[in-house]
């Protein structure tokens, strides 16, 4: 089945969630329909790309709320969310047969706004990678060139979205771990601020870093998604009691007279040529749109990066440090390496870092007031090849741009920007200050509006 809209044909699954809910609203879009050509899609590409660890054949459309506001949208989670009878691997022999007793809170959100769970999604082992070339699921391939990552973590979710899996997915995100796939897939990637959605439930990799958020198709339907997960959890240690905002009505206001910042300088500057040809390129649609974009130095988020790519392995081995005691062969190599590192490291450093995370949340907050948007890459190269790649030295190269932010916790947003002269994607990184993932939003969704990137789908599925 297709169905017409606007003018062009789409098939089910590769409609948004915004235009899906309108057919389905409107009754020209029966849930079964959308539900079965993702399922569909699934099974015939999962057995190339290994999007999915675990799928759900049979989501019946109907035995949900009727009148939510994601009500039978198909949605995939990331395979670190607890999932009531469904087991959750976190990507790891540890948790290869671990079936929860409950649901993640956002997974219960979700639930209750009538979205339909389509499957759990491949990852790095542990979430702690960017190449998501698992040893224990295996690689799960880029969709533009399968012979490439698709990015890390949460690749998997990333590959079911831009591929018409599902038509939205769930990721988290500890050093870029949603934006990068998002970048590398030409998808959409949302990082809100930390403590801005419900961490209970998640099996963990920092407890200092870890995010939840989107990835999608558009920036309208990242904005649904928010707003369907957003919210305080007092029974989640993590979460912080901080009002919401309403994430869509103000999307199509624009960005005249808005200041911007363009990050440049060497750190920036390490970028490929083509990725950061596509960034300058941004600023222009941006001031077309009457914002005011200025170049900024930003070389000092380097320290971030670093103190980010210290904290992470050194949270990740203490939440496995029974697992390492016990079994530290059960782990991959890269991943045993990392945590073992990360074990290694000294209290000194550790406090220096948490130091460096302080001073960098003070100086990203006074940065915000004077620029409300900072524009960078989402990651520094499009995606690497597989065959020979170092996971290590990969995750170092690939959270440059995206890391800075887990550490100050302020939300970030990756969206699709152009293109390399290999066909593939580049993403544009949009920062915001904390809280305000309203600005974030409303600056991709202009940019997105003004540019046709985000609306075009690897040649793999275009049959």
């Amino acid at each position: 089945m297709k169905t017409i809209i606007i003018g062009r044909m789409t098939p089910p699954n590769f409609l948004s969630v915004s235009e899906a809910l309108l057919l389905l609203r409107r009754k020209r879009l029966a849930p079964q329909t959308l539900i079965e050509a993702c399922l569909r899609q699934i099974e015939k590409w999962n057995p190339t790309l290994n999007a999915f660890i675990t799928v759900l054949r049979e989501p019946e459309a109907g035995n949900r709320p009727s009148n939510g506001r994601l009500a039978n949208i198909p949605i995939a989670l990331k395979d670190l969310f607890e999932t009531k009878g469904i087991k959750t691997t976190g990507g790891s022999k540890f948790f290869a047969d671990y079936v929860p007793s409950s649901d993640a809170v956002v997974v219960q959100k979700l639930k209750a706004d009538g979205a339909v769970l389509i499957g759990k999604t491949n990852l790095h082992e542990v979430a702690l990678g960017v190449t998501n070339n698992n040893p224990h699921w295996g690689a799960c391939r880029n969709p533009w060139d399968m012979r490439r990552v698709s990015g890390g973590s949460s690749g998997g979710s990333a590959v079911a979205v831009a591929t018409g899996m599902a038509l939205a997915a769930l990721g988290t995100d500890t050093g870029g771990s949603i934006r990068i796939p998002a970048a590398l897939c030409g998808v959409v990637g949302l990082k809100p601020t930390y403590g801005r959605i419900s961490l209970r439930g998640v099996l963990p990799l920092s407890w200092n870093l870890d995010h939840v958020g989107p990835l999608t198709r558009s920036v309208q339907d990242a904005a649904l998604l928010l707003q369907s997960l957003a919210g305080y959890d007092p029974e989640d240690p993590f979460s912080i009691d901080h009002p919401t905002d309403n994430y869509t009505t103000g999307l199509g206001k624009g960005v005249r007279g808005w200041r911007m910042a363009l990050a440049v300088g060497t750190y920036i500057e390490a970028a490929e040529a083509e990725v950061l040809e596509a960034v300058q390129q941004t600023a222009q649609v941006f001031r077309k749109l009457g914002a005011k974009v200025e170049e900024v130095e930003m070389s000092f988020l380097r320290e971030a990066a670093l103190a980010n790519a210290l904290m992470v392995p050194a949270d990740g081995a203490a939440y496995h440090r029974e697992r390492l005691a016990e079994h530290a062969d059960w782990f991959g190599a890269d991943v045993r390496q990392r945590l073992e590192t990360g074990g290694a490291t000294t209290s000194t450093e550790y406090i220096l870092a948490r130091k460096t995370q302080t001073e960098m949340r003070h100086r990203l907050g006074r940065f915000f007031r004077e620029y409300p948007i900072l524009l960078l890459p989402a990651t520094p190269v499009t995606a690497p090849l597989i065959e020979g790649s170092d996971a290590v030295e990969q995750a170092r190269r690939l959270t440059r741009f995206t890391a800075p932010f887990n550490l100050s916790g302020v939300p970030a947003i990756s969206i699709p920007c152009g293109f390399d002269r290999q066909g593939l994607p580049i993403g544009l990184q949009i920062v915001a200050g904390a809280w305000n993932e309203a600005a974030a939003l409303r600056a991709a969704y202009a940019y997105e509006r003004e540019t046709a990137w985000g609306t075009r789908r690897p040649p793999l599925v275009q049959e």
